[in-house]
């Protein structure tokens, strides 16, 4: 149960009581976890869809779900996004890993968090009630899903060191492959088989950014793998959307 409480105290702002897994390697360990994790949240989601669409117009009940998504990560994953935009300005891998290290956000980063949440609040304001709530339930798996699959393709950009490093010494090569196959199981249950190429390509695009970022940096960080989960669970919003509008699914 340490790795459940470890995922739980990483990923939310969910004051869980126990104690967690400690050492080097006890986040890549407690990775095994991450998809049960945005599951639970998901499912919060998606409760909180019901009143939410009751109670409000599409737009502000699509605003507020996305508002409270956030803050029960505690905006972890967002930070992770715009640390990895900024970075991306330095003239050299060095540079842009300084420049990530920088708590201060920059004009990449701050433009980056905008966009994102403006395409999160309208792919989902697009999509109906019962739809909406479905894919509230997806989203977070396929976000947690994301960096189980870039952990184990992507080298650290400073082995021994840092949270992308500590992450990828107890991942273990075999979670990211089945828990997609898990998540491919919920989409296609969620969304029919539809859903499948929605998770498919989200975890696409995830990737892609993953690997253009690490080229840029010489190998992952924490802050990548975070943006990773973001990156992620828009791809699922937006390719939900999408699909939704063109009759696909």
């Amino acid at each position: 149960m340490g790795s459940l409480i470890l995922a739980l105290r990483f990923l939310t702002v969910v004051p869980v009581p126990g104690r967690e897994s400690e050492g080097p390697s006890a986040l890549g360990r407690a990775a095994w976890w991450f998809p049960v994790v945005g599951l639970m949240l998901g499912g919060l989601l998606a409760l909180a869809a019901l009143p939410a669409d009751a109670l409000f117009p599409p737009l502000v009940a699509a605003a507020l779900l996305v508002a409270a998504w956030k803050v029960a990560t505690g905006g972890i994953h967002l930070d992770g996004l715009a640390d990895s935009l900024d970075g991306l300005a330095g003239g050299d891998a060095s540079r842009r890993l300084a420049i990530m290290r920088d708590s201060r956000i920059g004009v990449f980063g701050a433009a980056g968090l905008i966009l994102l949440l403006l395409l999160a609040v309208a792919a989902l304001a697009g999509l109906s009630t019962s739809f909406r709530v479905r894919v509230l339930v997806l989203a977070p798996v396929i976000g947690r899903v994301a960096p189980l699959l870039a952990g184990v393709w992507l080298a650290p950009a400073t082995p021994g060191q840092g949270l992308g490093a500590a992450f990828a010494a107890g991942l273990s090569r075999w979670a990211g492959p089945m828990h997609a196959a898990a998540g491919c199981a919920l989409a296609a249950w969620l969304l029919g088989i539809g859903g499948v190429a929605v998770a498919a390509v989200a975890w696409g695009a995830a990737l892609l950014a993953a690997a253009f970022v690490a080229r840029r940096l010489g190998g992952l960080t924490g802050d990548v793998l975070g943006a990773v989960v973001e990156v992620a669970e828009l791809g699922a919003l937006l390719g939900a959307a999408a699909a939704a509008h063109r009759g696909w699914l």
